[in-house]
Protein backbone atom coordinates (compact mmCIF):
# COMPACT_ATOMS: atom_id res chain seq x y z
CA UNK A 1 0.00 0.00 0.00
CA UNK A 2 1.32 3.42 -0.84
CA UNK A 3 -0.19 6.29 0.51
CA UNK A 4 1.21 9.79 0.11
CA UNK A 5 0.47 12.39 1.77
CA UNK A 6 -0.75 16.09 0.84
CA UNK A 7 -2.27 18.89 1.59
CA UNK A 8 -5.58 19.82 1.45
CA UNK A 9 -6.92 21.63 -1.56
CA UNK A 10 -10.67 22.13 -2.46
CA UNK A 11 -10.50 19.37 -4.99
CA UNK A 12 -10.34 16.87 -2.83
CA UNK A 13 -13.29 18.06 -1.09
CA UNK A 14 -15.57 16.08 -3.07
CA UNK A 15 -14.33 12.68 -2.22
CA UNK A 16 -13.83 14.32 1.83
CA UNK A 17 -17.89 14.40 1.41
CA UNK A 18 -18.60 10.52 1.75
CA UNK A 19 -15.53 10.03 4.36
CA UNK A 20 -17.71 12.79 6.29
CA UNK A 21 -21.08 11.32 6.15
CA UNK A 22 -20.21 8.34 7.06
CA UNK A 23 -18.21 9.41 9.61
CA UNK A 24 -19.16 12.67 11.48
CA UNK A 25 -21.57 14.52 12.96
CA UNK A 26 -23.03 17.81 11.45
CA UNK A 27 -20.49 20.33 12.24
CA UNK A 28 -17.89 18.57 10.06
CA UNK A 29 -18.78 19.24 6.56
CA UNK A 30 -17.59 19.91 3.34
CA UNK A 31 -19.05 23.38 3.87
CA UNK A 32 -16.94 23.62 6.64
CA UNK A 33 -13.74 22.55 5.56
CA UNK A 34 -13.85 24.72 2.77
CA UNK A 35 -14.06 27.13 4.50
CA UNK A 36 -11.20 26.09 6.69
CA UNK A 37 -8.99 25.89 3.63
CA UNK A 38 -9.13 29.64 3.83
CA UNK A 39 -8.43 29.97 7.37
CA UNK A 40 -4.71 31.04 7.50
CA UNK A 41 -4.73 29.56 10.97
CA UNK A 42 -5.41 26.21 9.85
CA UNK A 43 -3.52 23.60 7.96
CA UNK A 44 -5.62 20.72 6.54
CA UNK A 45 -3.65 17.45 4.72
CA UNK A 46 -5.13 14.37 3.23
CA UNK A 47 -4.23 10.83 2.69
CA UNK A 48 -4.25 9.47 -1.15
CA UNK A 49 -4.00 6.15 -2.27
CA UNK A 50 -4.33 5.56 -6.31
CA UNK A 51 -5.18 9.08 -6.51
CA UNK A 52 -8.13 8.67 -4.05
CA UNK A 53 -8.49 10.20 -0.61
CA UNK A 54 -8.98 8.00 2.07
CA UNK A 55 -8.26 10.43 4.84
CA UNK A 56 -7.77 13.54 6.18
CA UNK A 57 -6.41 15.55 9.41
CA UNK A 58 -6.29 19.11 10.43
CA UNK A 59 -4.58 21.42 12.83
CA UNK A 60 -5.56 25.04 14.04
CA UNK A 61 -2.45 27.18 15.20
CA UNK A 62 -3.90 30.01 17.15
CA UNK A 63 -0.72 31.86 18.42
CA UNK A 64 2.16 29.14 19.28
CA UNK A 65 0.08 26.32 20.02
CA UNK A 66 -1.73 23.83 17.60
CA UNK A 67 -4.93 21.61 18.21
CA UNK A 68 -5.58 18.37 15.94
CA UNK A 69 -9.38 19.43 14.83
CA UNK A 70 -9.60 15.82 13.40
CA UNK A 71 -8.06 12.71 11.65
CA UNK A 72 -10.23 10.59 9.88
CA UNK A 73 -9.45 7.60 8.14
CA UNK A 74 -12.11 5.97 5.67
CA UNK A 75 -13.35 2.98 7.56
CA UNK A 76 -12.83 0.19 4.96
CA UNK A 77 -8.58 1.69 5.43
CA UNK A 78 -8.65 1.52 9.02
CA UNK A 79 -6.04 -0.65 10.30
CA UNK A 80 -3.20 0.60 7.44
CA UNK A 81 -1.10 3.10 9.77
CA UNK A 82 -2.97 5.52 7.36
CA UNK A 83 -3.97 7.46 10.56
CA UNK A 84 -0.45 6.94 11.59
CA UNK A 85 0.67 8.65 8.58
CA UNK A 86 -1.04 11.66 8.97
CA UNK A 87 -0.25 12.08 13.12
CA UNK A 88 3.65 12.37 12.04
CA UNK A 89 3.12 15.01 9.47
CA UNK A 90 0.64 17.10 11.28
CA UNK A 91 3.19 16.73 14.72
CA UNK A 92 5.94 17.56 12.05
CA UNK A 93 4.29 20.75 10.56
CA UNK A 94 3.81 21.79 14.42
CA UNK A 95 7.64 21.99 14.78
CA UNK A 96 8.42 23.49 11.81
CA UNK A 97 5.85 26.33 12.81
CA UNK A 98 7.78 25.98 16.35
CA UNK A 99 4.40 25.51 18.28
CA UNK A 100 5.18 24.69 22.18
CA UNK A 101 1.94 21.89 21.71
CA UNK A 102 -0.41 20.09 20.57
CA UNK A 103 -3.85 19.58 22.17
CA UNK A 104 -6.48 17.31 20.87
CA UNK A 105 -9.89 15.74 22.46
CA UNK A 106 -10.42 12.17 21.19
CA UNK A 107 -14.25 10.09 22.16
CA UNK A 108 -13.25 8.14 25.55
CA UNK A 109 -14.61 4.93 23.34
CA UNK A 110 -11.83 5.14 20.40
CA UNK A 111 -9.24 2.72 22.38
CA UNK A 112 -7.33 2.50 19.12
CA UNK A 113 -6.73 6.38 18.87
CA UNK A 114 -5.71 6.81 22.54
CA UNK A 115 -3.20 4.13 22.44
CA UNK A 116 -1.81 5.77 18.95
CA UNK A 117 -1.77 9.63 21.01
CA UNK A 118 -0.13 7.60 23.67
CA UNK A 119 2.36 6.04 21.99
CA UNK A 120 3.24 9.67 20.13
CA UNK A 121 4.01 11.14 23.88
CA UNK A 122 0.06 12.33 24.48
CA UNK A 123 -0.55 12.84 27.77
CA UNK A 124 -4.41 13.18 29.33
CA UNK A 125 -5.12 16.47 30.57
CA UNK A 126 -8.85 16.25 31.27
CA UNK A 127 -11.98 15.83 30.13
CA UNK A 128 -14.43 17.22 28.17
CA UNK A 129 -18.33 15.85 29.49
CA UNK A 130 -20.62 14.56 26.52
CA UNK A 131 -18.31 16.46 24.21
CA UNK A 132 -19.33 13.94 21.12
CA UNK A 133 -22.94 14.00 20.15
CA UNK A 134 -24.01 14.97 23.19
CA UNK A 135 -23.19 11.62 24.78
CA UNK A 136 -19.85 10.17 24.57
CA UNK A 137 -16.82 12.33 26.41
CA UNK A 138 -13.99 13.06 25.21
CA UNK A 139 -10.54 12.85 26.58
CA UNK A 140 -8.23 15.74 26.33
CA UNK A 141 -5.15 14.89 25.31
CA UNK A 142 -2.05 17.31 24.73
CA UNK A 143 2.10 16.80 23.16
CA UNK A 144 4.68 19.08 24.49
CA UNK A 145 6.84 19.30 21.73
CA UNK A 146 9.40 21.81 23.30
CA UNK A 147 10.45 18.91 25.31
CA UNK A 148 11.23 17.26 22.42
CA UNK A 149 14.54 16.84 21.38
CA UNK A 150 16.09 18.64 24.32
CA UNK A 151 15.26 15.64 27.11
CA UNK A 152 13.20 15.47 30.18
CA UNK A 153 16.56 17.00 32.74
CA UNK A 154 17.02 19.87 30.77
CA UNK A 155 13.14 20.88 30.53
CA UNK A 156 12.85 20.30 34.28
CA UNK A 157 16.59 22.77 34.69
CA UNK A 158 14.76 25.55 32.37
CA UNK A 159 11.34 25.32 34.51
CA UNK A 160 13.57 26.04 37.39
CA UNK A 161 15.26 29.15 36.57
Amino acid sequence: MNIEIEKMTKEHLNQIKDILQEQFDEFWNANVLDKELENPLSDYIVAIEDEKVVGYAGLWQPIDEGHITNIVTRKDKRGNHIGTKMLEEIINLAKTKKLKSITLEVNEHNETAIRLYKKYNFIEVGKRTKYYNKIDDAIIMTLELTCLGTGQKQVKKERNL
